[in-house]
């Protein structure tokens, strides 16, 4: 039997998969699935014309060049995405209906994109200089908004969808998003982005837009009042809660160990396609390739993972994604070696497994989700958020390196870094066997009695 741990009494973890929640909304939990999944659904086909992986790095590389300030990329956006929620869980958890908060950041994350749009626009595809810095600068805002977007639907989700059926969440919002997502990306993405003058304004148009409609769609979401929802104190003490939390929960510190370990082999992500079109020259239609192969690859991807983690618990799937998200990098390097121009051909085949790093952070989170009660969630989503953010403080430097020592080198390091990050998913606990045990002894009361 798994010994028990040191869960401080308010977090700990009491809940079987499939408790019994409030009456109003266990009867309304398919309606809920349902419209969370085209809340994220819709929100899947704007992120696909802003992936951090193509997208955003050609764009930069287009108006700035340099392998540094590419770097700044994943710096700002885990920063952003890591720091806030942190703060912001008891502001959260004391709010009565957390759809609210969920549907107004995901619509105000539509506005910096907008704003994008305009400057573009109005400065008539001229990079006048300065814009690297307003793109930088909105872009770190998108992911504070970002940061506190996934800390509000965990916890929305943690709430109305019980653990059972939070892969099934996953596998509609993903499989079923990247149908739409695919085909508006080979409809438009070739006339907007395969040009020698990309248009950039009709890009940023499109992603602020649908972020903004998924946002008004989370309204629609049938939620209980919390009436037993604390006020937040004046002093959110989030320091505070988070090392108590992390103090009494083994558990969580591990999970904290393999977030960072993973999000460490992230870094890289905007390299890739600077290495394929240093090494092999690609680029132009090529970018809408890789955006294509790499939605659909997470959509089949969360055909399995989803029901798997249904089925057997985060853990297993964890480490799967984990260890099979070390074969990009691997097989990127191995490409740019090929004689001749097979390395070209296939360099579209790398987006296959990279397909399974977005799937990653929603499995940490909804581990996390599982290894506290809800009152807790927020905080525990907050510190993983925080956990993947940690490592891209360094995403300058490694972007300076691959223009020092190359991309080998620096594409090696994060490999060993990923395979450690899945040896220790071999310290978790897994939730649904401690579950299963507390059940067995209750039933074995219930004979001796």
């Amino acid at each position: 039997m798994t010994p028990p741990r040191d869960f401080p009494p308010q977090d700990a973890l009491h809940q079987p998969p499939d408790s019994p929640r409030h009456a109003a909304v266990e009867s309304r939990e398919p309606r809920n699935l349902l419209l969370l999944a085209i809340h994220q659904i819709v929100l899947r086909v704007g992120w696909i014309f802003k992936t951090e992986s193509v997208i955003m790095p050609a764009f930069l590389d287009q108006v700035a060049g340099a392998g540094w300030i590419r770097g700044l990329l994943p710096v700002l956006s885990r920063l952003g995405q890591g720091v806030p929620p942190l703060f912001s869980a008891n502001y959260l958890r004391a709010l009565p209906r957390k759809k609210r908060a969920m549907a107004a950041l995901a619509t105000a994350m539509g506005l910096p994109f907008l704003a994008l749009a305009i400057a573009w626009t109005a400065m008539g595809g001229d990079n006048g200089g300065w814009m690297p810095g307003l793109f930088l600068s909105l872009y770190f805002v998108f992911f504070v908004l970002y940061g506190l977007y996934l800390v509000s639907f965990g916890t929305v989700q943690g709430k109305l969808i019980r653990p059972t059926r939070r892969g099934r969440l996953i596998m509609l919002s993903t499989f079923w998003g990247a149908i739409p997502a695919t085909l508006i990306a080979v409809w438009l993405m070739p006339g907007w982005l395969d040009t020698p003058s990309p248009n950039w304004g009709a890009v940023f148009t499109f992603v602020g837009v649908c972020f903004s409609l998924s946002g008004l769609l989370a309204l629609l979401l049938f939620e209980v009042r919390d009436e037993a929802a604390e006020r937040p104190s004046k002093q959110p003490a989030a320091l505070a809660d988070t090392l108590r939390v992390l103090r009494n929960d083994a558990d969580l510190r591990r999970l904290v160990w393999v977030a960072v370990l993973f999000a460490s082999g992230l870094i890289i992500l905007p390299h890739y396609q600077a290495l394929a079109r240093a090494r092999l020259g690609l680029s132009g239609v090529d970018l809408m390739v890789w955006v294509v192969t790499q939605n659909a690859a997470v959509a089949i991807f969360s055909l399995f993972v989803g029901p798997l983690a249904d089925r057997r618990g985060y853990r297993l799937v964890l480490r799967l994604l984990i260890f099979g998200s070390a074969i990009a990098p691997a097989f990127a390097i191995a490409l740019t070696r090929l004689p001749g121009g097979l390395g070209a051909g296939l360099f579209w085949l790398v987006y296959v497994p990279l397909g399974i790093t977005p799937l990653v952070p929603r499995m940490l989170l909804n581990y996390a989700l599982e290894i506290c009660e809800p009152a807790a969630h927020a905080r525990y989503q907050s510190i993983v958020t925080l956990a993947v953010a940690i490592p891209f403080l360094l995403s300058p430097l490694v972007g300076w390196l691959i223009d020092v020592v190359g991309f080998e080198s620096v594409f090696v390091f994060m490999i060993l870094l990923v395979l450690l990050s899945g040896c220790l998913t071999f310290r978790l606990d897994e939730p649904r066997d401690r579950l299963r045990d507390d059940e067995g002894q209750a039933a074995g009361a219930e004979w001796d009695g």
